[in-house]
């Protein structure tokens, strides 16, 4: 049967579907997927929980050269420094290996801390929704269906002001064209899915693709609009711009900090 596509993301019910799949990884990332699962086990063998792929690899819409592989490894208890350096070490290892990816980007959390009350809302909404199984049990079974509603868009996005600080400081260390180019890319990316959950609850839909983000923006938002298409733009093809960081800094940050705290509130502080 014909996969069906959820209407602006969700399910019957209303709520956000699973957005990835391995079915849709594209044939030129396979070896690499294969290549990473392998890895993973070797690394933690009885000791990992789970594994799972996110972003554009699992959605189907990797471009060969140019997107990275993006992991969550999730082992049974909390990850040790030496896990992290090991897996940091794996990543290397494969974007070496593998010239279809540009990196590969991987998060380490323990099976306690995203299954705690406090990350059921933040990194439990991203395992259940954004990423998609590739070893191991999958947490989604001890997580609730999830619903594009304030309380969702102020746990995964409303810790934008406290995070200003830290982009210019990041920002007045970056003295290299390649520095200033990966803030680029990261501070567009994470404005625009910040401005995305603001009117997600209106749009009543969820979507990781940051155009379409920034049109759902826009409508609600119409004065800001091409400054977020531009972010978009600049999520996919970043380009070494200090306009760009001292606007998000100076500009399009604080406007939209303050913006999304008088709709959804700040973002609960965690442990």
């Amino acid at each position: 049967m014909a996969e069906t596509v959820p209407h602006r993301g969700l399910d019957a019910q209303g709520r956000i579907a699973r957005e990835g799949s391995l079915a849709r990884v594209r044939h030129d990332f396979r070896p690499v997927v294969a290549a990473a699962r392998d890895g993973i086990l070797d690394l933690f063998g009885p000791r990992l929980h789970s594994a799972y792929l996110y972003g554009s690899v699992p959605r189907g819409t990797a471009r060969v050269g140019r997107s990275d592989l993006d992991l969550l490894i999730v082992p049974r208890a909390e990850p040790s420094e030496a896990d992290r350096d090991a897996v940091g070490a794996l990543g290397e290892q494969l974007d070496k290996e593998f010239p279809q990816i540009d990196g590969v980007g991987a998060l380490l959390y323990g099976r306690g801390r995203l299954l705690s009350d406090a990350e059921t809302y933040d990194l439990g909404f991203f395992v259940a929704c954004l990423c998609t199984p590739l070893l191991g049990d999958d947490l989604a079974e001890y997580l609730p269906g999830y619903r594009p509603d304030s309380r969702l868009a102020r746990e995964t996005n409303g810790d934008l002001a406290a995070l200003l600080p830290v982009w210019r400081s990041r920002t007045a260390e970056a003295t290299t064209p390649e520095a200033r180019l990966r803030l680029v890319r990261l501070q567009s990316r994470h404005l625009v899915r910040t401005a995305f959950t603001l009117v997600m609850p209106r749009w009543n839909g969820w979507t990781s693709d940051l155009r379409e983000m920034a049109e759902a923006f826009a409508g609600y938002y119409p004065a800001r609009g091409d400054q977020l298409r531009a972010a978009a733009v600049r999520g996919y093809e970043p380009a070494d711009s200090p306009q760009a960081l001292a606007e998000y800094a100076q500009d399009l940050g604080p406007w939209l900090a303050e913006e999304y705290a008088r709709v959804h509130g700040v973002k609960t502080p965690r442990p």
